[in-house]
């Protein structure tokens, strides 16, 4: 049994990765989530709120148990209160408001495992967010993650195939909430997601979306536990032959706008005409705007929070290093004295 603890704010393909890798170690994984007063105390204040951190981890499908209100700092009093062997946690520095690493006390205790997060942490994604010229992030995506990620599930007979389609761009709680209303349609439903294309993101939404580039789109969406299949690059309109290809029963859309397809034609004609198109109330009406306003709103404070744990990270990093030129040091010295001895002699 593995025990991960984390702030998951803002939570993107990096930690599902992570987790992914967790989960592949045992047979159980529960993830501590830290409170907002925890957070903001420790490394700032966090985008999402503790509630929405809460439901993202538990709509990720590698995750079998949310600990709400996790110690920022992970004990062996921790690891043994919730009878787990291990504790896990990502290649990144985790430090508390004086310096000192979270998980010392276990790193010592020979019951710590590393895993590798993956190229994207939540400052890049708040950079994104904040530069209009930034354009999409840089992700070199392979076949091999995106077997990873993948259930690799067929439709079995009786299943109620349903089709939804977007950007689904810095993946949130909002799309969580949507994917999980839509899952409660049917008693064995199987959700295509279909993805599309930056270019057509941008075309649609303008600015500089989308923040994320479609292959870290790809696996955000992949690791939602309500996500049975992803079409990447799908067709803005939802065309005869799509609903035919893929047998889809449903086809359902948020009570977000519509955008028209390129020549200004309902890009639901399709499905509106075979009576098959659902409009979802998810009752959760947060949007990725919401989120960059949320980011902009605070820039000042997100700024100097990334650049305080950064200066953090460079002092531990130095120390490091020092203490590593320092050991070198007392070997070469050692073997210096030795040789010296040995002529003596």
């Amino acid at each position: 049994m593995f025990f991960l603890l984390h702030s998951y704010d803002m939570v993107h393909y990096g930690h599902s990765n992570q987790l992914r890798q967790a989960k592949a170690r045992g047979d159980y994984l529960i993830v501590g989530v830290h409170t907002d007063s925890e957070i903001a105390k420790h490394k700032g204040p966090p985008v999402f709120t503790q509630e929405e951190r809460y439901k993202m981890v538990r709509a990720i499908k590698w995750v079998d148990e949310v600990v709400e209100g996790a110690p920022y700092v992970t004990t062996l009093e921790t690891l043994n209160k919730y009878n787990c062997d291990f504790c896990v946690h990502g290649d990144d520095i985790t430090l508390t408001v004086d310096g000192k690493d979270t998980y010392e006390e276990v790193k010592k205790s020979g019951r710590y495992r590393l895993t590798i997060r993956g190229q994207l942490f939540k400052s890049n994604l708040i950079g994104f967010c904040h530069s209009p010229w930034t354009g999409v992030s840089q992700f070199l995506q392979t076949s091999q993650k995106i077997i990873q990620f993948a259930s690799g599930q067929e439709p079995q007979p009786g299943d109620t195939i349903i089709y939804v389609a977007g950007g689904f761009d810095l993946f949130h709680i909002g799309h969580v909430d949507f994917l999980e209303a839509v899952h409660k349609l049917s008693e064995k439903p199987y959700i295509i997601v279909g993805l599309h294309f930056d270019q057509e993101v941008n075309r649609y939404k303008g600015k500089n979306y989308p923040i994320m580039n479609v292959h870290e789109r790809t696996l955000s969406v992949l690791a939602c536990r309500y996500v049975s299949e992803v079409v990447i690059g799908a067709p803005f309109a939802v065309t005869k032959d799509l609903l035919d290809h893929f047998k889809v029963d449903l086809v359902c859309h948020g009570k977000t706008e519509i955008y028209p397809d390129k020549d200004g034609s309902d890009p639901y004609v399709e499905p509106r005409r075979k009576g098959i198109l659902r409009t979802v109330d998810s009752g959760n009406s947060l949007t990725t705007d919401a989120i960059v306003q949320r980011i902009i709103k605070n820039r000042l404070l997100f700024e100097a929070r990334n650049q305080k744990k950064e200066a953090k990270e460079i002092a531990v990093i130095q120390a490091m290093k020092r203490q590593e030129e320092e050991k070198t040091k007392e070997k070469a010295e050692a073997v210096r004295r030795t040789v010296h001895n040995d002529k003596l002699k």
